[in-house]
């Protein structure tokens, strides 16, 4: 991982995630996943496949919005000890990304796919694609960052 913090260098990563959204097409995860994969040795063409059905919330279905599970993906890519140590960082991991879950859901009003896009909803929408990509690539840089300081 690089010297200086994610979130020293949020505008970028929001603006990679924006263009990748925007200008190539991926979808909210796939935004996520790959414009921080770079950032935290993983592999960004892996992060593309395995990223792509969460779209849409979970394969179109407009439940948890793909942008925090692109985030879910890059906190676990920092945190898992991996198969060598297996189930010794779960925990960690689950805590790190209930946290990105609750912050996400706070500052929107949801974490749901279709509540954001205030499809069926008695209300408009709570929050564009992309500004859920932007938020979920700022919260879940700071989380990455905080754990990376402590370990």
């Amino acid at each position: 991982m690089a010297a200086t913090t994610l979130s020293s260098r949020i505008d970028q990563l929001t603006a990679r995630a924006a263009e990748l959204h925007d200008e190539r097409g991926l979808n909210c995860a796939q935004a996520v996943a790959c414009a921080l994969a770079p950032e935290i040795g993983a592999d960004a063409e892996a992060a593309y496949t395995l990223s792509e059905g969460f779209g849409a919330g979970m394969g179109g279905r407009t439940q948890t919005c793909g942008a925090i599970s692109g985030g879910i993906m890059a906190i676990s890519q920092v945190s898992s000890g991996g198969s060598e140590v297996s189930g010794t960082t779960k925990k960690q991991t689950y805590q790190l990304a209930r946290e990105l879950v609750e912050r996400f859901d706070s500052k929107n009003g949801s974490t749901l796919c279709c509540e954001l896009k205030g499809i069926n909803c008695a209300h408009g929408p709570l929050r564009s694609c992309a500004g859920c990509i932007e938020d979920a690539v700022v919260l879940t840089a700071q989380i990455i960052d905080r754990f990376t300081a402590e370990h």
